[in-house]
């Protein structure tokens, strides 16, 4: 899981904690000395661990220049674009999917040296990327209009 999608993923489960703590109501209730009984309370519904993501992670995905995952012929151009800058990076295919939907987040956020970043996110485990390629695979991004988000 990418970095920002793991980020928004921890803020929505703080918000869901905060929200679930109870507030003082302003009440006073120290003058009264009466016991009340206490009334049981149904559990909260456990959030969802479903593999797909929540529309809150989707949106904070689309804010960040992340586009969604692709797949079918989608993902298939997106693969073909990728190897024909560097094969070996297919390799892992998850792994290059996600790269490349890190490096659209890089793209339409303005950062600086985008082929140095490419060479980067997608050099892993046995593979290693060159700025060179890492060029090759921003411009594959760009021909595909995959960063459109």
């Amino acid at each position: 899981m990418n970095t920002r999608t793991t980020a928004a993923a921890l803020c929505a489960a703080a918000l869901l904690a905060l929200t679930a703590c109870s507030s003082d109501s302003g009440d006073d209730k120290a003058a009264d000395t009466t016991p009340t009984t206490a009334k049981p309370t149904s559990p909260a519904p456990a959030p969802s661990t479903s593999s797909t993501p929540s529309t809150d992670q989707s949106s904070a995905a689309q804010a960040a220049g992340i586009p969604p995952e692709p797949i079918g012929a989608v993902r298939v151009r997106l693969l073909r674009a990728l190897a024909a800058a560097n094969p070996d990076i297919v390799r892992y295919e998850d792994k290059a999917v996600d790269a490349a939907r890190n490096q659209c987040g890089a793209i339409n956020g303005g950062a600086q040296r985008l082929d140095r970043s490419a060479s980067q996110r997608f050099t892993y485990k046995d593979v290693t990327t060159t700025e060179t390629q890492g060029k090759q695979i921003n411009q594959a991004l760009e021909d595909l209009g995959f960063c459109e988000v």
